[in-house]
């Protein structure tokens, strides 16, 4: 297998990877503002991940799992801030210690619910993305290996802020 495809940003010479868009994930959110910042203050939200028919096979034996991991690309977060006054506080932290979606690379990892397949298409609920954001790849959620409840959350176990759906800071706002 080839390796991934690097390039040099011709203006830093910073490295660039080429990744594949496999499909798109279809919600009620339209905006930025309003969306539930994280699957677990979704309410339930359903939506459908629709997967390109080249990846379609790649779907088979996915039914049993309750809980899937959708990787997306945020296409409508706004430019690289290394500080940021996440969601859930009122204080400045640095980007990495948030889940803000402002990054160097905008990658999205959300744990939803799979309510089931038909064909190429997943049915979700627990949606916190935007409709019409490119998925890069799907994972199966294993309990086992991704539940890790006991471990220390830095400052958001201090936080008293019970912020759930987001405000539209981080965003940019584009007319579809």
């Amino acid at each position: 297998m080839p390796p991934p495809a690097v390039d040099r940003a011709p203006d830093r010479g910073e490295a660039a990877l080429a990744a594949r868009v496999i499909g798109v994930i279809r919600s009620p959110f339209t905006s930025a503002a309003g969306t539930p910042i994280h699957p677990a203050c979704a309410g339930g939200t359903a939506g459908e991940v629709i997967v390109a028919e080249p990846y379609g096979a790649a779907l088979e034996d996915i039914e049993g799992f309750e809980r899937v991991w959708l990787i997306y690309w945020m296409d409508r977060a706004e430019a690289f801030r290394a500080g940021v006054i996440p969601y859930r506080d009122t204080r400045e932290h640095g980007l990495f210690a948030t889940r803000a979606p402002v990054r160097p690379n905008p990658i999205g990892l959300s744990a939803v619910r799979l309510l089931g397949r038909d064909g190429c298409t997943l049915r979700v609920a627990d949606l916190d993305i935007l409709d019409g954001t490119p998925l890069l790849d799907i994972k199966p959620y294993v309990p086992e290996f991704d539940a890790h409840p006991h471990s220390r959350a830095g400052w958001f176990d201090e936080t008293s802020t019970d912020r759930r759906v987001a405000d539209g800071r981080f965003h940019e706002e584009h007319d579809s």
